[in-house]
């Protein structure tokens, strides 16, 4: 792994939980849905730690951010997502994890995740983890997930997360939103960039880390992680096999974002 750091810049509510376990052999998991917007329901799976958490964690997956919920077998989609595939890693390193579908009034999170919509539904989660543990609440995007992380963390100045990591986020597409319409200005919570060196992925061109710092004008303290290794298969160079979702080396990557969420911040 090499390293390198930019620190430029210094930058209650009770929610009704309605909850339904999931019957699929991991009795630590459960789905979840709360109220948010008028007629909204946003969900979510949630994994306890085995421990008292110190943190809690709101990932968010890429692609089109469906998970396809279902009380009977937990997540329907995009299982091989980095962040999703690697919940049960963040939960055992003493985290409480909420992994965040879709809300009810859609079936997918392209040109939403930027949306006050999306951040308010996420402040309800927000809220909703801070009554189950005091304790601070982190958001995780990987890929497409890194503009929902982002947005909610600009937008959410009051009742919003406690720090944000981006993981291969999207700074290029043809149309649509990415991390550079997502306001980086105006997040003031510790921010963590992750990416791989031999990303290959259009979307999320790991040379673009250094500006996304550069953005990040209020964020203290900020760090760019950077990876290399793993063992991509034959896939497209933005799937979750490829370099873009760090495969291989998933679980090296966990932990060094595992330390630096636990290391001593100052917002």
């Amino acid at each position: 792994m090499r390293r390198s750091v930019d620190q430029r810049v210094r930058a209650g509510l009770v929610v009704l939980l309605l909850t339904t376990s999931v019957q699929a052999g991991a009795a630590d998991e459960e789905v979840r849905s709360i109220p948010t917007r008028k007629g909204v329901t946003q969900g979510f799976l949630l994994v306890s730690p085995p421990v008292t958490p110190t943190a809690s964690l709101i990932l968010f997956a890429g692609g089109d951010g469906h998970l396809a919920l279902s009380p009977a077998s937990g997540i329907g989609a995009l299982k091989s997502n980095f962040v999703v595939k690697m919940r049960q890693r963040f939960a055992k390193a003493g985290f409480l994890v909420a992994v965040v579908d879709t809300p009810s009034d859609r079936t997918d999170d392209r040109n939403f995740r930027t949306s006050k919509e999306h951040a308010e539904d996420m402040r309800q989660v927000i809220a909703a983890l801070r009554e189950m543990a005091p304790v601070p609440v982190w958001l995780i995007g990987t890929s497409m997930g890194t503009i929902s992380a982002a947005s909610v963390a600009a937008r959410l100045t009051e009742g919003g997360p406690d720090g944000v990591v981006l993981t291969s986020s999207v700074t290029f597409q043809k149309t649509g939103e990415t991390v550079r319409t997502a306001n980086l200005g105006d997040i003031r919570v510790p921010t963590l960039i992750v990416r791989h060196k031999d990303d290959s992925c259009r979307a999320s061109p790991p040379s673009d880390a250094p500006s996304l710092s550069r953005w990040l004008t209020q964020a203290n303290p900020k760090e760019i992680l950077t990876f290399e290794g793993g063992t991509p298969q034959n896939v497209d160079a933005c799937e979750s096999q490829a370099h873009h979702g760090y495969f291989g080396i998933e679980p090296q990557v966990v932990d060094a974002i595992v330390a630096w969420i636990r290391a001593p911040h100052q917002s």
